[in-house]
């Protein structure tokens, strides 16, 4: 064989290598399936890695730190006349945000980029990310920003560390509709398939999260889809927010993964598993108040129906005594009242 033919071979091997590994960087993933998330490493490393998101915070183990503060939004409540654009990117329906909205009270101060949505399905109604004591709640929320102070853009930062910070915020359902919410539910007739986009009227952001932006947890975490950069700084309210049940049943039924032309196939359940917590620390910016477990609210009853039992008993020997005590007493009244009489 030939120098040439050698070089030739191996020039075309290198360039297999190289289309390989570029399907491998740009493989499409899903949640479920082949290219579900426990296969996710397989394609991108980093969901493989020691510091991934979601996470179940437990609250018993978590620390408190003093030195937190509450977070600071500009540009929430006034994000401009600029319309919004609505899209279904096949994985959940996402919201593009100004440059004009940034989140202050951290490391450093971060810019808006998107937001976007988490839910489970009819028949599952589980749709949160994150849980707090093992606890699912119907949907989540996350307002995704990156580091403005050390990068030019979100795609310069999504990959290092402190790159990113998100706020998650929990959904839970009830009867009456969230107007907030409807400025994104009210248009999922628009972006039911995948790569659909609308342009939709700017409002009110802050409407979206919920009261006592105080309460927090803060931890080290990651994207929860591919690539799973490990640069997001996590902020997730202790405080939940609530949309109907009506509005919740919208997002599980109105939107699908393929696009108008393929067969339809529902997008639900859009949720990642929660991830191992490892050597990190989840911390709290407000004092956690002891969480009581089944075992020892059934402890505290026992004891307070053995404290009432004792008391009970005391009571019976003290009123039995008095009335052996006062038995002579009452029977020598008795005797004078009727020689008297």
């Amino acid at each position: 064989m030939s120098v040439r033919s050698t070089y030739g071979m191996m020039a075309r091997y290198i360039l297999l290598l190289r289309i390989a590994q570029s399907a491998v960087a740009g493989a499409s993933w899903s949640y479920t399936g082949d290219h579900g998330q426990h296969h996710w490493a397989d394609s991108y490393a980093d969901c493989g890695g020691t510091a991934q998101s979601p996470i179940n915070i437990k609250t018993a183990d978590v620390s408190h730190d003093a030195a937190l503060p509450p977070i600071r939004l500009e540009g929430y409540s006034t994000p401009g006349g600029v319309p919004f654009s609505l899209s279904n990117n096949a994985h959940t329906v996402m919201l593009s945000l100004p440059s004009s909205m940034r989140l202050h009270g951290l490391p450093y101060n971060f810019t808006a980029v998107q937001l976007h949505l988490h839910w489970g399905s009819i028949s599952n109604p589980e749709g949160s990310e994150h849980q707090i004591d093992g606890k699912i709640s119907p949907g989540e929320l996350h307002i995704v920003h990156y580091n403005s102070d050390k990068y030019a853009d979100v795609n310069a930062a999504k990959s290092k560390p402190n790159g990113l910070a998100v706020l998650g915020v929990l959904i839970e359902t009830g009867s009456e509709d969230n107007a907030a919410y409807g400025n994104i539910i009210n248009y999922l007739d628009k972006v039911s398939y995948a790569d659909q986009s609308i342009s939709i009227p700017s409002f009110n952001i802050k409407n979206l999260l919920p009261e006592g932006l105080g309460h927090y947890f803060r931890y080290a975490g990651s994207l929860t889809t591919p690539p799973c950069y490990e640069s997001v700084v996590w902020t997730v309210f202790h405080n939940k927010v609530q949309i109907s049940v009506s509005q919740m049943e919208k997002l599980q039924t109105m939107l699908y993964s393929t696009q108008a032309s393929s067969p339809s196939v529902v997008l639900q359940n859009n949720v990642r598993d929660p991830q191992p917590l490892n050597q990190r620390v989840v911390y709290a910016s407000f004092m956690m108040q002891p969480a009581l477990s089944t075992g020892k609210i059934l402890g505290i009853l026992f004891g307070a129906l053995l404290g009432l039992l004792g008391l009970s008993m005391v009571l019976y020997f003290v009123i039995k005594q008095v009335r052996k005590h006062m038995a002579p007493t009452l029977g020598s009244v008795e005797r004078v009242g009727a020689m008297k009489a």
